[in-house]
C-alpha cells in the first residue's frame, strides 16, 4: 500500500497528498497509485518538497518519458527536460518563461501539436505573496454537465490551436513577447484538434479549449465561432470547475493534461518574485 494520504481539495477534481517525501526513494506501489490518483484526481498538489532538478525529473518520469525542450536561455543548463518559469528581470530581461504581469490566458499544454503532452508537474522555488496564483479548470466535469442539445451540437467539431495567433494576442499587452521567427513558424504550424475528447485511459470525454490559443472552430463563420468558443470557455471556467492554487515554496503541483486545463493570475513582478521549473510528460 502507498504510504501517504490524500484529500479532495474542490468539488469535483483535485487532491493535495501529505506524507510523502519525493526527494526519497519511492517504491512502485506508491508509484502506481501517485499514477491512478493523478488519472482519478487530474490535479495532485504535493507540497513542502525539497527537489533538486535531478529529482524533478526522476519525478516526473514515473509516469511517462519526458519532453527536451528545444535550446533557449529558460532551459536549464544541463537539464534540457527542465524550464524555467519567472517574472524575475535580470539585466532587463526575464530569467524565465514570462507571459507578462497581467496576461490570463487559458490553455492545455501542447494543445498546438499533434501529439499532447500526457501531464506537467510545475515546483515552486520563489513563491509570490500575492498574485500569481494557477487556476485549474476540470473540463472533464464540465462536459459532463453541459446541456445534450450543447453536446449534440460540439460533437464532431474540430477548432484550429494556433501559436501564431497566440503570440499575436500576447504581443498586444506584453511588451517583452517577442513575434516568432520564421523558424518557429515553420516548427509550429496550425494545428486541428477536437473540440471534445476522450481520454486514453478513462474514456471520459472533455472540452478541449484556450482563451487566446484558438484562431476558430472548423466549418463556422467568424462571428459563431466567437460566440460558440465564448459560451464554452464561460462554462468550463465558472467557479465550480475552477480550483486556485496559491503556491508555497516547495509545493510541486503536477496535472493530467488530457482532462483539465490551466492559467496564471496576474502577478506584479516589480513587487512580488516568481520562481518555478516544469517539466513535460509526454
Amino acid at each position: 500500500m502507498a504510504d501517504y494520504q490524500s484529500k479532495p481539495i474542490s468539488s469535483t477534481f483535485g487532491a493535495r497528498i501529505t506524507g510523502l517525501d519525493l526527494a526519497a526513494p519511492i517504491d512502485q506501489d506508491t508509484v502506481d497509485s501517485l499514477v491512478e490518483d493523478l488519472i482519478k484526481y487530474r490535479v495532485l498538489v504535493v507540497p513542502g518538497q525539497k527537489l533538486g532538478h535531478a529529482d524533478h525529473i526522476r519525478v516526473s518520469r514515473l509516469f511517462g518519458p519526458l519532453d527536451v525542450y528545444p535550446v533557449s536561455k529558460y532551459v536549464v543548463p544541463e537539464y534540457p527536460e527542465v524550464l524555467t518559469i519567472s517574472n524575475i528581470f535580470e539585466n532587463g530581461s526575464p530569467i524565465g518563461l514570462y507571459d507578462g504581469d497581467e496576461q490570463e490566458e487559458w490553455h492545455t499544454d501542447y494543445s498546438f501539436k499533434k501529439v499532447m503532452s500526457k501531464a506537467s508537474m510545475l515546483y515552486s522555488v520563489i513563491a509570490p505573496e500575492v498574485g500569481g496564483d494557477t487556476l485549474f479548470a476540470d473540463t472533464t466535469a464540465a462536459y459532463d454537465e453541459l446541456s445534450d442539445d450543447l453536446k449534440n451540437r460540439i460533437r464532431g467539431l474540430r477548432a484550429v490551436h494556433s501559436m501564431a495567433h497566440l503570440v499575436a494576442e500576447e504581443l498586444k499587452t506584453n511588451p517583452h513577447k517577442k513575434p516568432l521567427t520564421p523558424e518557429e513558424l515553420e516548427r509550429t504550424p496550425d494545428m486541428e484538434q477536437p473540440l471534445v475528447r476522450a481520454h486514453p485511459v478513462t474514456g471520459r470525454e472533455s472540452l478541449l479549449l484556450g482563451s487566446m490559443i484558438i484562431s476558430e472552430i472548423v466549418g463556422l463563420d467568424p462571428a459563431e465561432s466567437t460566440a460558440l468558443l465564448d459560451e464554452l470557455h464561460a462554462h468550463a471556467t465558472a467557479d465550480r470547475y475552477v480550483y486556485r492554487h496559491h503556491w508555497e515554496v516547495g509545493d510541486l503541483v503536477m496535472w493530467d493534461n488530457q482532462a483539465t486545463m490551466h492559467t496564471r493570475t496576474p502577478c506584479d513582478s516589480k513587487r512580488h518574485q516568481r520562481l518555478l521549473y516544469r517539466t513535460t510528460v509526454m
